[in-house]
């Protein structure tokens, strides 16, 4: 039984909210501010966040009538009866009251307003797939993505460690580019399950364009997004700024698999895209670093 939960957590999916608070880290280690409690309990937040945002969206996917068994996708424990519906719902809250938790003990690092900011949190984790309309029903999945794995995470990441809001050409740059680069991990998502979802009157952007346009959105996004983080490009050594031609090696080569894809095939490339993500933004703290060890020796030597 264990598995079936572990199987609803949709673990390959994680990388993205790892992602959003790593970058995040390393826009707070490149203004020369870092503080792990805050990092890590961000990070606590944002991988409990989604994996309640999971279980909903598998519950209420389910009682709307969009799952169907035996789909392309990865299995889904309630549609599959390895899951009561009810117990999923239970889970769902369950997950959501730990995230508000988590979220409260954030308040020891920021103030007061940071709670309509947790509570938006919250309310779309559930809206992406519940109320009257559903978000990602209606193709603004992909917009809430870049919202919430985005700009929320890495922003508020660097918020709670710097305590302000200081080197925004960088900081905006940084989380409008992970957000993009978060919500191709939901295209090939909704590309694998277009014809699912075509025919339960699901209206994702796939559905809504068709695979040739959301494909070329796919690669263009990755694109776009090292474009926009240009501010940072031009601050690296010669050497960090490889690391946007290896990120777009790794994007180009997931591209075209997934337009030579369909069906479960197109799985293993949504784990790939999410950790393609990741490891730019293990690349970006590592140099972030770097940076933040040689200010320390500054410092020090002063």
């Amino acid at each position: 039984m264990a598995g079936k939960w572990i199987e609803a957590m949709r673990l390959r999916t994680l990388p993205v909210s790892i992602a959003g608070v790593l970058a995040g880290c390393a826009c707070a280690l490149w203004q020369g501010s870092f503080s792990f409690a805050p990092a890590a309990t961000c990070l606590l937040f944002a991988l409990s966040a989604q994996i309640a945002s999971n279980f909903g969206n598998e519950y209420y996917d389910f009682k709307n009538g969009v799952d169907r068994k035996g789909r392309d996708g990865f299995r889904r424990g309630v549609t599959e009866g390895d899951i009561t519906p009810r117990a999923m719902k239970r889970a769902t809250f369950i997950m959501l009251g730990i995230t508000a938790a988590i979220g409260c003990s954030l308040l020891f690092y920021g103030s007061l307003w940071l709670i309509p900011v947790g509570l938006a949190i919250l309310l779309f984790a559930l809206a992406y797939s519940a109320g009257p309309y559903p978000l990602s029903h209606h193709g603004l999945g992909d917009v809430t993505v870049v919202i919430f794995f985005g700009i929320v995470p890495v922003s508020f990441t660097y918020y709670l460690q710097s305590g302000e809001w200081n080197g925004l050409p960088i900081l905006l740059s940084v989380s409008v580019a992970i957000g993009m680069l978060a919500a191709n991990v939901l295209i090939v998502n909704n590309y694998r399950d277009m014809e699912d979802d075509k025919a339960v009157g699901k209206r994702t952007t796939v559905v809504i364009f068709g695979r040739h346009a959301m494909g070329c959105v796919y690669l263009l996004s990755g694109i776009i997004a090292m474009g926009i983080m240009l501010p940072l490009w031009t601050q690296l050594p010669l050497w960090g700024q490889a690391t946007p031609v290896v990120y777009l090696l790794l994007h180009a080569a997931t591209w075209r698999k997934l337009i030579h894809s369909n069906g479960p095939a197109l799985n293993p490339l949504l784990g790939r895209t999410a950790m393609n993500l990741l490891l730019l933004t293990l690349m970006l703290l590592a140099i972030s670093v770097l940076k933040y060890n040689k200010l320390l020796l500054l410092h020090a030597s002063i």
